[in-house]
């Protein structure tokens, strides 16, 4: 008899939560139905897509405005384009060992809403992050790939060196790590070669001393290692051009842009003469904008030069001298 019972109350129950269901249904369905009609004439709605409106066809009503378009913001003409510009997240970028393509969890202690974890949840989020960290790298190479990209960051950070040039060096680390280049070297040695290497090859060069203070190596195993990475990987990289440092000297002397110009045609004047061979660029640079600042008359001392350049001061001397002395054939032989 109890059983019975039971089977009708679970009866009654089923068909009162079907009852409910179907009365949802139908107002959801009214709600669609009158959201696809004029509020006004109860006319056809049509979407203006050119302007974000949905009107009535009839009378003219607009019924929303401003609505957001949630598809794509490139346009493709068949499957196959379409499939080529798909895409979703962000951007794979070789500063990163897998490219940026795992998940990371953030190290704030907050959820979604920005309230903050529990202490035992707290706990939990740190594991997790540990074994992230794990599952992140594989293998040694992956560790290796890591460190070397995470050195190369920070380096570049300390040097004000663009993103171009963070990409560049992460890209000929690679190439060195897949040619089995770092046997018997360490890895912030090749890490700081890539960088100068990347450097030189963008135009935004940075001298050896510049290098060696953010490096945590010497100068005599960064420059051994340069010239093995550059032999071995067979890199195109052109002799520093002096030209090349004048804008980053005039902009921390703020400097004007006629003193700028002004070094430019000295150090020009100073290729065609051929008197900057066998010279170190940045002292020629140096040497330049500070005889640029005194045909300008804009106070710039030799020390300041001298700090901002970590050039000595003896150098600059020596070679502004021996620019202020270049002159054009033209001229030569009109004093002649």
């Amino acid at each position: 008899m109890s059983d019975t019972h039971t089977r009708n109350h679970v009866a009654e129950r089923n068909e009162s939560r079907t009852e409910n269901q179907q009365a949802e249904e139908r107002e959801t369905e009214q709600t669609e139905d009158e959201q696809q009609v004029c509020p006004e004439c109860s006319g056809p709605l049509i979407s203006d897509e050119a302007r974000g409106e949905t009107v009535c066809s009839d009378c003219g009503l607009v019924v929303d405005e401003n609505s957001i378009d949630r598809g794509p913001e490139w346009r493709a003409f068949d499957s196959a384009e379409r499939d080529r510009k798909s895409r979703v997240g962000a951007p794979t970028t070789n500063l990163m060992h897998d490219k940026g393509l795992s998940t990371n969890i953030g190290w704030q202690n907050k959820d979604a809403y920005g309230n903050s974890l529990s202490s035992r949840q707290r706990e939990q989020m740190q594991r997790l992050r540990t074994w992230n960290e794990r599952f992140r790298t594989r293998d040694s190479k992956e560790r290796n790939l890591k460190q070397a990209l995470g050195e190369i960051d920070r380096m570049a950070s300390a040097l004000g060196l663009p993103e171009n040039v963070r990409e560049t060096a992460s890209v000929i680390y690679r190439r060195a790590l897949d040619e089995d280049l770092l046997p018997g070297r360490s890895i912030e040695g090749v890490a700081t070669a890539s960088l100068y290497a990347a450097a030189r090859q963008a135009g935004t060069p940075r001298s050896l001393d510049e290098i060696e203070r953010v490096s945590r190596v010497d100068k005599m195993e960064l420059t051994r290692t340069y010239r093995y990475v550059v032999r071995e990987l067979k890199l195109e990289v052109e002799p520093a051009d002096p030209e090349q440092y004048v804008p980053r000297f005039a902009s921390d002397l703020d400097l004007s842009d006629e003193a700028e110009r002004t070094a430019r045609e000295l150090l020009r004047k100073a290729k065609r003469a051929a008197i900057h061979s066998g010279k170190s660029p940045v002292g020629l640079a140096a040497a330049a904008v500070y005889a640029a600042a005194l045909l300008t008359n804009e106070k710039v001392t030799q020390s300041e030069v001298s700090e901002v350049a970590d050039v000595s001061e003896v150098t600059i001397r020596n070679r502004y001298k021996e620019l202020l002395e270049v002159e054009e054939p033209d001229d030569a032989g009109a004093v002649a």
